[in-house]
């Protein structure tokens, strides 16, 4: 059974609980959006979303409320999402890859989370980060090309 003393995050709502439930997430995108788009570091993947980052900002945080066990909100606005193929019409490779996860990396430790949800929600986001990153690798180019910016 997960307490506070000792979370099980990836059981049951921990990671979400441990995140600040949706108040916490939206907080964290917001400021992973702001500090993207202030730091040259990380132009290559704020070039990447769409000018207006209202609705990228939206999916990002209703994502995370599912993916860290909270309520199904992506799913429930968007439906269903594969994020390798929602992103494989971006050049993702592992420059784009690192600049994402140092952006969120630097945004996380600035949240107030327990230092062992920070860890653990890095090493998770590390594996669909990885996975979009190798999706694209063994696409051709041509189909990379296809499609609008990412809303993501």
């Amino acid at each position: 059974m997960t307490n506070k003393e000792n979370p099980r995050y990836g059981v049951g709502d921990a990671s979400f609980q441990a995140a600040g439930r949706e108040a916490g997430i939206r907080k964290l995108v917001d400021e992973f959006f702001n500090r993207m788009g202030s730091d040259k570091r990380f132009a290559t993947i704020h070039a990447m979303h769409p000018d207006d980052k209202d609705t990228s900002r939206d999916k990002l945080a209703r994502f995370l409320c599912g993916w860290l066990g909270g309520p199904k909100l992506y799913r429930d606005k968007y439906g269903s999402i594969s994020i390798p193929r929602a992103h494989e019409h971006l050049a993702i490779a592992t420059p784009e890859r690192d600049q994402w996860l140092t952006c969120m990396a630097e945004t996380v430790a600035e949240q107030a989370f327990e230092p062992a949800f920070k860890k653990y929600v890095m090493e998770q986001l590390f594996v669909p980060a990885e996975g979009v990153r190798r999706r694209i690798a063994g696409l051709p180019k041509s189909a990379r090309a296809r499609g609008d910016q990412d809303d993501s």
